[in-house]
């Protein structure tokens, strides 16, 4: 059974950067179509950013220009730069596959948590 691992998280100043990764265990063929989520105190989980076909990628609006994501095939993992983070991206952040492809997620895996303080 496929897990999900993320890390990466922590306090940061409003204007600094961090960077998510995701392991998955098992085959990166099976899962190449992965996504970050997040899940702020009392709101929907939303989708952040999402790797598609053809090495296109995309993102919330709330993030262009901001976020990037990508993937080392080779390490299993995905990742998230996140830069010039605001008070309004403090949320749990959560990777799993992008449904645009597949039919069901994966088990989710616990999170990491980001707060940018203001």
């Amino acid at each position: 059974q496929v897990q999900l691992v993320e890390s990466g998280g922590g306090l940061v100043q409003t204007g600094g950067s961090l960077r998510l990764s995701c392991t998955t265990s098992g085959s990166s063929n099976s899962n190449q179509f992965m996504a970050w989520y997040r899940q702020a105190p009392g709101k929907e989980r939303e989708l952040v950013a999402s790797l598609r076909s053809g090495g296109r990628t995309n993102y919330a609006d709330s993030v262009k220009g901001r976020f990037t994501i990508s993937r080392d095939n080779a390490k299993n993992t995905v990742y998230l730069q996140m830069n010039s983070l605001k008070p309004e991206d403090t949320a749990v952040y959560y990777c799993n596959r992008n449904l645009q492809y597949y039919n069901t997620y994966l088990n989710w895996g616990q999170g990491t948590q980001v707060t940018v303080s203001s």
